[in-house]
């Protein structure tokens, strides 16, 4: 288990060590808040040279103008691969 204490999954935690170990290059992200925890992890998974792959339907947001304006960036931006649960299967 890694504990998370800032906005991206990649910051402060032991996390992109344990990637970079495994080789590991693209990133599935799924999560519980766009705005808040998923934004921030494609931003510094970018910055750090990952793929970040987000399976948009596998996401929630605890504020939908948000969580939708998140999406909206990241689509803008191109940081992200964005698709569904279906279609990444």
């Amino acid at each position: 288990m890694i504990e998370k204490f800032a906005m991206s999954a990649l910051v402060g935690t032991s996390l992109d060590f344990a990637l970079r170990d495994c080789r590991i290059v693209n990133l599935v992200i799924i999560g519980i808040a766009m705005e808040i925890g998923i934004e921030p992890t494609v931003r510094s998974a970018t910055d750090l040279g990952y793929v970040p792959v987000v399976l948009t339907d596998a996401c929630g947001w605890g504020n939908p103008a948000a969580g939708e304006r998140a999406l909206e960036t990241m689509k803008f931006i191109g940081e992200a691969v964005l698709m569904d649960v279906k279609r990444f299967a």
